[in-house]
């Protein structure tokens, strides 16, 4: 029976010649990753139970994003214990303020993700480096605790479901709307436990930033992981930033799959995710004209680079509308610089937005634009539980950046095609 390429690379990891869905494993990992909010809970379980060293100093990435710049006391003691034990245990990839970035856009940018990889991170959107063609997936964080001391992992191998993609996408459509509008379709549980495999002849029209996007939120349909075969523009990305050796992973052409799903890229349009959930999708026809406060443009799901040219397109020559607040965050200091030379930070500043150092800030309502009671925002972030931006009335929409730029100049969820 043949393996998915997520069952290729786990009975790789665990030195099996094969694996099959359901299997218990222990696997070896290439990363281990936490951030200021889950790292402090791993170090002290990690402490808690008396280990003294870690497995590997280049193989742990630990990353200050979500609350940084620290917006209180409380904060700020979290970040000084990972900033500590970084320090005692020598980690090579310890992103603090002014060098780090959304850890997701970051790690990839800095090579440190590579296809055929094992990788578990204390966080749920750890599964974004499938766009690379890797297997990983989000732990908690006594499982980050020992992944660091030992270097290995226990998983049961997932089964697949397989989304076959078709065509390429029109203008203001991008991987945003391919993922939401799969969401749409098989729910917030219509993978649980499933490995997301992408496959078809539309992959090769993605962006690999609209890869990551889509690996980005293969959580929100339930799914372990999210994985994208490697091709040219795979290769391309990896090269100048990944050195180390890598293996690309195919499917057998008898892997077995629960089910699949046919997506023409030709025929999608821009799509929005209505609150309180990623799978609540319309149109943005549909939802067009619902008064907004704020718009925010960043994040580990469309925080980069081509993200920001799609709204700045958008943006270039407008104004964002009265009473809406619109905040531009660039994923890594490396699109931050990227911007201000293309351009994109001017016309931002001149459209009258608020441009932010990297972080998460506001994505989980942490800080950089908490919503108040009532208010409601459109943002290209990944969720939009209930309280997920603020005030458990307030209430979030998923877009994309040029829908989420639109949406500011209008006042309103907006068509960019239509303005």
């Amino acid at each position: 029976m043949g393996m998915t390429m997520t069952q290729k690379i786990l009975a790789a990891h665990a030195g099996l010649p094969a694996v099959e869905a359901g299997q218990l494993i222990e696997g070896s990992l290439d990363l281990v990753l936490g951030n200021d909010i889950t790292a402090p809970v791993a170090i002290t379980e990690f402490e808690k139970a008396g280990l003294t060293e870690i497995f590997n100093k280049d193989k742990i990435a630990l990353v200050l994003d979500h609350s940084t710049p620290c917006k209180d006391i409380k904060t700020a003691e979290l970040c000084v214990k990972v900033r500590e034990f970084a320090k005692k245990h020598q980690i090579t990839h310890f992103y603090d303020v002014g060098e780090m970035g959304v850890e997701h856009a970051l790690l990839p940018e800095q090579g440190l993700t590579a296809p055929g990889d094992a990788i578990i991170g204390a966080d749920s959107h750890t599964c974004t480096y499938g766009a690379l063609g890797a297997f990983s997936t989000g732990v908690g964080s006594t499982d980050m605790a020992a992944g660091m001391a030992t270097g290995t992992a226990w998983f049961k191998v997932p089964s697949a479901l397989k989304v076959t993609l078709k065509g390429k996408l029109q203008p203001y459509v991008s991987g945003k709307d391919v993922i939401l509008h799969l969401i749409g379709r098989i729910g917030v549980d219509g993978a649980l436990y499933k490995s997301l495999e992408f496959a078809g002849e539309g992959v090769a029209a993605l962006s690999m930033d609209d890869r990551f996007t889509i690996a980005n939120m293969a959580i929100e349909a339930g799914a372990k992981n999210g994985i994208f075969p490697v091709d040219d523009q795979t290769r391309s990305y990896l090269e100048g930033r990944v050195s180390r050796p890598w293996t690309a992973y195919e499917a057998d052409p008898d892997a077995v799959y629960d089910g699949e799903v046919v997506i023409d890229l030709d025929a999608l349009t821009p799509t929005v995710a209505l609150p309180h959930l990623p799978s609540n999708t319309r149109t943005v026809g549909e939802a067009a004209g619902m008064p907004i406060q704020q718009v925010v443009i960043g994040s580990c799901t469309n925080g980069r680079l081509n993200d920001l040219r799609q709204a700045a397109a958008v943006l270039k020559g407008r104004r964002v509308a009265k009473g809406v607040r619109c905040i531009v965050i660039p994923a890594t200091q490396q699109i931050t610089l990227d911007a201000m030379r293309e351009g994109l930070t001017q016309i931002f500043l001149e459209a009258g937005c608020a441009v932010s150092t990297p972080t998460c800030g506001p994505c989980l309502g942490g800080h950089t634009g908490v919503l108040a009671a009532g208010e409601r925002a459109v943002s290209t972030t990944n969720r939009n539980f209930v309280g997920r931006m603020g005030d458990v009335t307030s209430e979030v929409i998923l877009a994309n950046p040029a829908v989420a730029a639109a949406s500011a100049v209008a006042g309103c969820v907006a068509d960019p095609r239509k303005l």
